[in-house]
């Protein structure tokens, strides 16, 4: 595990999304992170049951927003040393890349996280995209 101190930015894998963020605090365990981008966008649905649609409840994951933190596993936290994106231009690109991701099969759960991932996109992220620049 790469050595991480308060203050570095680093890549933290949290609930299925991958984030840039600054390392605010040390917690034994677990590292307070601040969230400056979206690499990877959550997956849609029950983490519990990947890809299934009946029979269980269809969980809407929102990626976390600029400036939330999060309280993440040590090893789940990695330096990160490339330039960090704006945050609205991260989230963008985000959902972009899960929804290609869920265009090359055409499955129930696939258009039902689309469903999902169209929605969060209408209703929250939009107005991120532009109005949050980092």
């Amino acid at each position: 595990m790469a050595e991480v101190n308060i203050g570095d930015i680093v890549k933290a894998h949290y609930h299925s999304g991958t984030y840039i963020g600054k390392v605010k605090e040390d917690r034994g365990k677990n590292y307070l992170i601040e969230v400056l981008a979206v690499l990877k966008h959550p997956m849609q649905g029950d983490l519990h049951n990947p890809g299934q649609v009946e029979g269980v409840f269809f969980h809407e994951r929102k990626a976390l927003f600029y400036q939330e933190k999060m309280n993440v596993k040590k090893p789940a936290v990695h330096p990160y040393d490339a330039e960090v994106p704006s945050y609205g231009d991260s989230l963008k690109v985000a959902v972009h890349t899960y929804k290609e991701k869920l265009l090359q099969e055409d499955t129930p759960y696939n258009q039902q996280a689309i469903l999902t991932l169209n929605r969060l996109e209408e209703n929250n992220y939009k107005k991120r995209y532009y109005n949050i620049k980092s």
